[in-house]
């Protein structure tokens, strides 16, 4: 418990510090989740859940926790150019921890659609705060929960369709310009509340980048309610370092005859743990869920998901590759769950990994669950090399090696971009993930964030 104590005696000596800033409905479930984190602590690798990769061993170090909440002097708008040709997003930003306010014009938006701090819509977060993030059953979620003090608000009202993809540049700094002193390794804790009402419809687009060459920790718990006939596609790719740990725990809500496309893309990293928990509690949704994972040096990248067929004539679709090299290491766990009664279940979920050399593990763990007998479902993983027969082909004809490894690696992967409905996005990934590939800068041409 050496790794949890450190915590809970923060939380007892900064209590009030904390409280004092933070908006009312973060704090009113802030001593809940310090009670459910005191019993439980940070789950082991004994927890079926997180049996590949070792929590309690990533927050032994002593890292920096920002509850002053003072401000880190950067302009995200002079760090930040993205070259995405014709996506034309209405942008905003996260600043570690905290929504980024200026004096610019913010970015038009239908009648009705809150981008913005939780601390300036209390009301609305009030409804919706911690519904879904149960903190009694994750020790990283209640951890989220008791140190969180501002978060990210995207509300849609009914019927409103946001026209634009709002994209949400996460930004990582633990050095303040021009610092005299040493700042230590920081940790943050990321709160995202998506509110997708009855008809409405909205991309959303998240990126994470390191501005700072040093060792960040962060938390991040998303929860998104999508209401009946509702619309959501979640996008979030990670472009950080190798002395990054992201954890990350995504909850789903949908109601009847919902859509959801999610999809994550790891393409630069240190450590990675992606937990996704969707549930159906509507007939006629579906979702879609694609992962991107390239990894090689000795980075670490999980994805675990959960998927719970709660009523009948639901679809789930799942879909996630790797590409390891070097001493990587990959961990796929996805469970699907169709409950008694969830009739004409339709769910597919397959995991297809490369391992470009000895050295590179992938674990990988599909799983069904099935209490009703109406129901189509099916599941598959594959672990393999390159095909020998295919180098030797492109090698017969000129193709150097390195080069027949790219397009082979490239086409294995562009499978996941592809499904992809943002087709700027989609686009721009082929472009990055064969930079990726090629061991090139890992960022968009002109973004100064890891300069």
């Amino acid at each position: 418990m050496q790794s949890e104590q450190q915590y809970i005696e923060l939380y007892k000596e900064a209590r009030e510090l904390i409280f004092s800033h933070a908006p009312e409905p973060m704090n009113a479930v802030r001593d809940e989740a310090f009670s459910d984190f005191v019993s439980a602590g940070f789950p082991s690798k004994k927890v079926e859940r997180y049996k590949y990769t070792d929590v309690q061993k990533l927050f032994e170090p002593d890292y920096g926790v920002n509850l002053s909440r003072l401000q880190i002097p950067v302009d995200p708008y002079e760090a930040f150019r993205c070259d995405v040709p014709n996506l034309s997003t209405s942008l905003y930003f996260v600043v570690n921890d905290m929504f980024y306010h200026d004096d610019k014009p913010k970015a038009h938006l239908p009648e009705g659609v809150i981008v913005g701090s939780m601390r300036d819509y209390p009301e609305v977060v009030a409804q919706y705060y911690g519904k879904l993030a149960k903190t009694s059953d994750d020790g990283i979620t209640a951890l989220n929960t008791m140190l969180a003090q501002d978060g990210l608000l995207v509300y849609v009202p009914r019927n409103v369709k946001v026209d634009r993809t709002i994209q949400v540049i996460n930004i990582l700094k633990a050095t303040p310009q021009n610092a005299q002193r040493q700042v230590p390794d920081l940790m943050v804790n990321r709160r995202v509340l998506i509110v997708v009402e009855e008809g409405a419809e909205v991309k959303m687009l998240f990126c994470d980048h390191a501005a700072d060459d040093r060792h960040f920790l962060a938390t991040q718990v998303i929860e998104a309610c999508v209401g009946e006939n509702a619309s959501l596609d979640l996008y979030c790719m990670e472009e950080t370092h190798h002395k990054n740990v992201r954890l990350s725990n995504v909850y789903i809500s949908q109601q009847a005859n919902s859509r959801v496309n999610h999809n994550v893309i790891t393409l630069h990293n240190g450590i990675t743990r992606n937990r996704l928990d969707l549930v159906f509690n509507g007939e006629g949704a579906e979702c879609q869920c694609y992962g991107c994972v390239i990894a090689d040096k000795q980075q670490h990248v999980d994805n675990n998901t959960l998927i719970v067929h709660r009523v009948p004539h639901c679809t789930s679709n799942e879909l996630y590759k790797y590409v390891l090299d070097d001493k990587a290491v990959g961990a796929f766990a996805g469970r699907v769950l169709v409950e008694h009664g969830a009739q004409k279940t339709s769910s597919q979920m397959t995991n297809q990994n490369l391992t470009a050399t000895k050295e590179a593990r992938m674990y990988t763990q599909p799983m069904l669950e099935i209490y009703a007998d109406d129901v189509k479902c099916a599941h598959g993983s594959t672990v393999g090399q390159l095909n020998d027969a295919a180098l030797f082909y492109m090698r017969q004809r000129g193709i150097s090696l390195q080069e027949a490894k790219l397009l082979l690696q490239n086409a294995f992967i562009n499978e996941v971009i592809d499904k992809m409905e943002l087709e700027p996005l989609r686009d721009r990934l082929h472009h990055l993930v064969e930079k990726r590939f090629r061991g090139e800068l890992n960022k968009c041409e002109g973004c100064k964030l890891c300069k």
